[in-house]
């Protein structure tokens, strides 16, 4: 297996803790602990042998789970360190040289790596910016035949924030169901919208559906690595020992936190806080794109603490990007690390202050340019 570098994560690794602005993260300023565990649960946590967990998540957690697909049982999920690996297992166990299958974009563009890696033929579906960052239909029916494999989708989008309607997740399904493809559907910023409303998930639609998802966008908590996969049972069974072959686990500290943030008591708080983070970050950046709207034009996300803007500047994206880390110390994603140069991927999930502070060095960087 030959893949490509993952150009977006190596940038980030590289920088995310070196720059004085982090604007390129696509999810919510973290939950601290003292903010997740109650009192009353800490010494018990604080006690806790730090020995192996279940490899396929606690039967507790994977109950947890469960609660946000109505009809799932424990038995149809599978938990992963983080969604990445959730995605992971699924092109290592489902894709072979040759097969087709259909990619939204722009997208996180993991699975679009690993898909090249395995030798899979990739048809792109591009959102239109001019659709609001939606699917052409059209376009999507002359893409879907009777060899595609997978249609693979991400809902809520990164990096766009735009969410899919009800007719194109009911037209997405019927594709599924006439070419008999599977469908994949990466709902890891379901949970982040920015009107409160539950994004629709594609678990229950079909038959031939995977769902993966996980702790780290909508909820605040990447730092547990707690992904999952839902599906049905004898393919999460097919799945499950690809997952022995690479992180064999969850983190036992990490699935009992994960069972807290899930929790009755604790999720909607978090839900809550995730909501408030974004209600009042946008309005700073959008604010701040107005004031430059000879150079930028976007269309406002309707989930998660991304924005995805088009400038008009003549200048690559990641050449914009580096400048800016090089001369401001800010760090956002550029465009072209989606294959679509002359846009950037801004994260507004931070604090409001350093928010404010991270724009206000771009500003100085973008008028560096005039």
């Amino acid at each position: 297996m030959n893949i490509k570098p993952f150009k977006m994560e190596r940038l980030q690794s590289v920088w995310e803790n070196v720059v004085e602005y982090n604007l390129s993260e696509s999810g919510v300023h973290p939950v601290p602990p003292n903010e997740l565990i109650p009192e009353a649960e800490l010494e018990s946590i604080l006690r806790s042998g730090l020995g192996y967990s279940q490899s396929n998540g606690t039967p507790e957690l994977r109950a947890e789970i469960c609660k946000l697909y109505p009809g799932a049982v424990p038995d149809e999920v599978l938990v992963t360190s983080g969604s990445a690996e959730a995605n992971f297992l699924l092109m290592w166990s489902r894709i072979e040289p040759g097969d087709e299958v259909v990619f939204m974009m722009p997208n996180y563009m993991q699975i679009w790596g690993l898909l090249g890696g395995f030798g899979a033929r990739i048809k792109p579906l591009f959102l239109k910016e001019k659709l609001n960052w939606a699917p052409d239909l059209d376009d999507l029916k002359k893409m879907v035949t009777p060899k595609t494999k997978m249609i693979i989708v991400t809902n809520p989008n990164n990096p766009t924030g735009a969410i899919l309607s009800r007719e194109e997740m009911k037209m997405i399904v019927a594709l599924s169901e006439k070419s008999g493809a599977w469908i994949l559907a990466d709902e890891v910023y379901r949970g982040a919208e920015h009107d409160g409303r539950m994004t629709p998930s594609f678990w229950g639609m079909t038959e031939r559906v995977i769902v993966t998802a996980g702790l780290s966008k909508a909820y605040g908590l990447p730092g547990l690595r707690i992904g999952w996969i839902i599906g049905p049972k004898d393919l999460i069974l097919k799945t499950w020992p690809y997952h022995d072959y690479t992180t064999i686990c969850p983190s036992l500290l990490s699935d009992k936190l994960a069972r807290i943030a899930l929790g009755d008591a604790m999720r909607g708080k978090i839900l809550a806080r995730t909501r408030k983070i974004l209600l009042r970050n946008f309005p700073v950046l959008e604010s701040w794109l107005k004031k430059h709207a000879g150079l930028f034009h976007y269309i406002p996300p309707l989930a998660g603490a991304i924005c995805y803007p088009r400038y008009s500047l003549n200048i690559n994206s990641t050449e914009l990007v580096v400048k800016l880390i090089q001369e401001k110390s800010v760090l956002i994603v550029p465009g072209d690390h989606f294959e679509m140069d002359h846009y950037l991927r801004i994260g507004f999930g931070s604090d409001e202050a350093y928010l404010r502070d991270g724009l206000s060095r771009v500003d100085e960087f973008l008028a560096s340019l005039k």
